[in-house]
């Protein structure tokens, strides 16, 4: 059984930074492609970035040069690094999981696990 939990949301001011974690278990990293996803109030979900099995990673236009996903293997987590936040970065934060892919996708339809999403609120 998958299983994706995040963690690590919280009260940040305007040019704060945040750590996210997603610990995975069920999930073989070094086979699945690994995404961040964000959704605000009263606004649809979207992709914020994405890391391969071979650390490749992609990122939307709004958190390019701000946001960083990387990933520990020995401890099956993903992280979302986030600096110079924004209040318009406010959301609920969900990693997600795709098996058996090696690229990146940014496509919320193709990720087969989710985690129950944390909290991430930028006061300005």
């Amino acid at each position: 059984q998958v299983q994706l939990v995040e963690s690590g949301g919280g009260l940040v001011q305007t040019g704060g930074s945040l750590r996210l974690s997603c610990e995975a278990s069920g999930l073989s990293f070094n086979t699945n492609t690994m995404a961040w996803f964000r959704q605000a109030p009263g606004k649809e979900r979207e992709f914020v970035g994405t890391i391969t099995w071979e650390a490749r990673t992609v990122y939307a236009d709004s958190v390019q040069g701000r946001f960083t996903i990387s990933r520990d293997d020995a401890k099956n987590t993903m992280y979302l690094q986030m600096n110079s936040l924004k209040p318009e970065d406010t959301a609920v934060y969900y990693c997600a999981g795709r098996d058996g892919f090696t690229g990146t996708d940014y496509r919320q339809i193709d990720y087969e696990y989710w985690g129950q999403g944390t909290q991430v609120t930028v006061s300005s």
